[in-house]
């Protein structure tokens, strides 16, 4: 599941975007229903992050119980708040290390997390990171 989300992440980035990438599967966990990444920059809409528009990509569905999302970085408070307003059960998170989100948060109300500290993901966005400083904290909201 995270490889679609890493291959968004890389999107974003060509894009000349921050590099991060989600996907939103079914309770089956192979049937991909929607994927995305951060288009903040792209679109000029600061609500625009993966998870976001992975999300809106999923289109409309009476429950997301059991869906999984999976994210290249652990989920910001905004994005957090989506996977609890709509009942996403699990989450799966490649990078902790260059943002620690809210992912305990998740996990305290229920959420499953699967944290993959996956070596693409945080070389990806550490990266990105240290070439665009003032990008990526305008993006966190620093």
């Amino acid at each position: 599941m995270l490889r679609s989300a890493v291959s968004e992440a890389r999107l974003g980035y060509a894009e000349g975007g921050v590099p991060i990438g989600a996907a939103l599967y079914a309770p089956d966990r192979s049937t991909l229903l929607g994927r995305g990444h951060n288009r903040r920059v792209q679109d000029d809409d600061p609500t625009l992050h993966a998870e976001t528009v992975a999300f809106r990509a999923a289109g409309r569905r009476r429950s997301y119980r059991d869906t999984t999302l999976a994210t290249t970085l652990s989920p910001c408070w905004y994005c957090s708040g989506l996977v609890r307003q709509f009942g996403i059960s699990r989450v799966v998170v490649g990078d902790t290390v260059n943002f620690y989100g809210g992912h305990d948060w998740l996990a305290q109300h229920g959420v499953e997390i699967v944290v993959i500290q996956d070596a693409e993901c945080q070389q990806l966005l550490g990266t990105f990171i240290e070439n665009r400083p003032e990008l990526w904290h305008e993006d966190i909201g620093a």
